[in-house]
């Protein structure tokens, strides 16, 4: 039996262009992006989801992995799959902004440490937030649910040398006012709260002023902002699942008719 280079070629590229955008989003996406997963793993989750995707995608446009046109198809398939899992990311940013406003409320934002999500340092309250948002997410089949879109993404944007329009851009630019508002709105309780205790203590100084404020007024505002926490938990919930709901609505208005 032998083989025409064309034949090669297709049956490359039928693996070759899927594994690009599937192990891209794999990178930036939540769990699987983690920089405490070891790259080996991400890859092989993307090699075994690569050969279980691309039998149903159907036959591949043929082009030539040394061509320039191949640089474009994988430049594009790189870039949607970063886009994809870029905006699911999104929502524990919007988890970690509401979080440091807290730790700022609560005296807290000199406490930090490293987030495995982002490899980065953010307040231990933004860490104990993330923490219960990465099991939330887990637990609504959050990690299922980006391989599911992944897929239905081959059917809204093929593989080939175009890729988002510019309205899809913008959508993506967008999404940073829902980080900014999702985070107040996480805060908003603990923020509310806090202010009511310092306008409480504001009221008892000039009341008496020989109180020592410093030594009362940070336990008692740590305090409230963790009672505050615990009380508001079943609504974080709801707000996280609300957040990751339009994530993922968000990442299908993206698979519209593409002019490249």
């Amino acid at each position: 039996m032998e083989l025409t280079t064309a034949e090669i070629t297709a049956w490359i590229g039928s693996f070759l262009w899927p594994f690009m955008r599937i192990s891209a989003m794999l990178f930036a996406a939540p769990v699987f992006g983690n920089a405490y997963t070891p790259t080996r793993v991400r890859i092989f989750v993307a090699v075994v989801l690569t050969v279980m995707i691309a039998p149903q995608l159907g036959p591949m446009p043929v082009i030539d992995p040394t061509s320039p046109a191949a640089f474009l198809v994988a430049l594009h398939q790189i870039l949607i799959g970063v886009a994809m899992g870029f905006v699911v990311q999104l929502t524990f940013a919007t988890v970690i902004l509401g979080g440091q406003v807290m730790a700022l409320q609560m005296g807290l934002g000199f406490a930090s440490m490293v987030d495995p999500q982002t490899g980065t340092q953010v307040p231990v309250v933004s860490q104990l937030w993330v923490i219960v948002a990465t099991l939330l997410f887990v637990v609504m089949d959050g990690h299922l649910m980006i391989v599911q879109v992944v897929l239905e993404s081959f059917k809204g944007i093929p593989v080939g040398p175009t890729g988002f329009d510019r309205s899809a851009w913008w959508t993506l630019a967008s999404q940073g006012a829902h980080v900014f508002a999702g985070g107040v709105l996480i805060a908003l309780p603990v923020v509310a709260s806090v202010m009511v205790v310092n306008l409480a203590f504001g009221i008892m100084t000039r009341a008496s002023p020989q109180l020592n404020i410093f030594a009362v007024g940070f336990p008692v505002t740590m305090t409230v902002g963790f009672g505050v926490m615990i009380l508001t938990l079943p609504t974080f919930e709801e707000r996280f699942v609300d957040l990751v709901a339009h994530a993922f609505e968000t990442i299908r208005s993206l698979f519209g008719p593409q002019s490249g």
